[in-house]
């Protein structure tokens, strides 16, 4: 066989949905990879219906339909009190994975640098490498996940032309403070980089803390590319349906990478989505009040157990430390990797082993989700009781 790429082997296949085919192997509850198991608001499937009836069947505009990109201009604006040009500012991709690598490859050349929060949604590692690029890991400390704002510009110092922030954060549920990203990206401007931001949870944000946008901060958004999906918001991550906003420069680069790669979303989708887009406050509202509940439920779940976890203020993941089972002998010489596979055929509850998202040798974590319903969650935490 002829020999492949050298990059391709200095990383893993996802880890997350490795764990999914391990768990359905076994018939175990899946908290591993982020999914709802609900279905999407009742507004989209029926314009979904009527899409697949009546269409469009055919390509769209490869970089967006133009009335999907006019809902989430308008969307956008609302959130962030910025006017967003559907026509120059946007482009729509095959969800937040095609935005990032998408954003990845428009701004860097071979051998440019960008920094990576540790922990880190596992693409972030795989997409610096595509991209030709050299990641810079700046640790994200347990239990609380902060970090040394001096590291960030040692980073911009030695020449990393961007930073990838995802906010919420996965894995770790943190939210990054509007001081936190002020001086994050006063450091940008300085260096004249780039911050590419993942905001694919920006409205699971859990009282008291507030998602903070930072293309909207003082003078940031030409600075600032925002990586973003439908996939969470409206619980239809099969949709495949994401986008990239940006100053109008960048867009028009990153429209020609998009083409090439996807030629463009699926256009019924896209036309089916729209109709989420046109959802006022109270879907918001709502759909904040149902992940509140149930985060609250899994966390006083675990804590009924014993089990020592954090307290996510974003996202539907939480990390949970196993370092007690790891401490036992029978598991003292297995890695967290070992112990999820373990967890998954004796409990019946597959988690994602912690070192898949760090870059540091930390082997104490494992994260979960609790995008399912209350009777399933409920059934998770009395298996996991049996970790006891």
């Amino acid at each position: 066989m002829p020999q492949i790429s050298d990059r391709v082997q200095t990383f893993t296949d996802s880890v997350i949905r490795r764990m999914t085919r391990i768990s359905n192997k076994y018939n175990a509850i899946n908290l591993s990879q982020g999914f709802p198991d609900f279905d999407p608001p009742k507004e989209l499937t029926d314009a979904l219906a009527k899409a697949a009836s009546k269409g469009p069947h055919q390509y769209s505009i490869t970089f967006g339909a133009a009335g999907f990109r006019q809902a989430l201009a308008a969307k956008q604006e609302k959130f962030t009190g910025r006017k967003i040009d559907p026509e120059t500012e946007i482009v729509v991709t095959c969800g937040s994975t095609e935005a990032m690598i998408c954003a990845m490859m428009t701004i860097c050349n071979p051998g440019d640098k960008v920094m990576v929060f540790s922990p880190f949604y596992e693409n972030y590692g795989a997409d610096t490498i595509l991209s030709g690029a050299d990641p810079i890991y700046i640790p994200l400390v347990p239990p609380e996940y902060d970090f040394d704002i001096n590291l960030v510009e040692k980073g911009f110092k030695d020449g990393a032309k961007a930073i990838i922030v995802c906010n919420p954060s996965n894995p770790c549920g943190k939210v990054f403070t509007k001081e936190e990203l002020t001086a994050i990206g006063e450091l940008a401007v300085r260096y004249d980089a780039y911050v590419v931001t993942d905001e694919v949870y920006e409205h699971l944000v859990y009282a008291p803390y507030k998602h903070t946008y930072v293309s909207a901060l003082p003078g940031m958004f030409d600075h600032t590319i925002t990586c973003n999906s439908l996939s969470k918001t409206f619980s239809i991550t099969g949709w495949r349906l994401g986008y990239i906003i940006g100053p109008a420069g960048f867009i028009e680069a990153a429209r020609k990478v998009h083409d090439f790669l996807t030629v463009g979303a699926a256009a019924p989708l896209q036309e089916a989505a729209t109709a989420g887009l046109l959802l006022g406050d109270d879907y918001y509202k709502g759909l904040n009040r149902l992940y509140t509940e149930k985060r609250d439920r899994v966390l006083e779940g675990l804590d009924r157990i014993g089990l020592k976890h954090n307290v996510p203020q974003g996202t539907y993941f939480i990390m949970i430390d196993i370092q007690e089972f790891l401490d036992r002998p029978e598991f003292r010489d297995r890695s967290d990797l070992e112990f999820c596979e373990w967890m998954i055929k004796e409990i019946g509850v597959a988690a994602v082993p912690g070192s898949s998202f760090f870059r540091e040798d930390i082997n104490r974590y494992i994260r979960i989700h609790f995008a399912r319903g209350s009777e399933i969650l409920d059934e998770a935490l009395g298996r996991l009781a049996k970790l006891k």
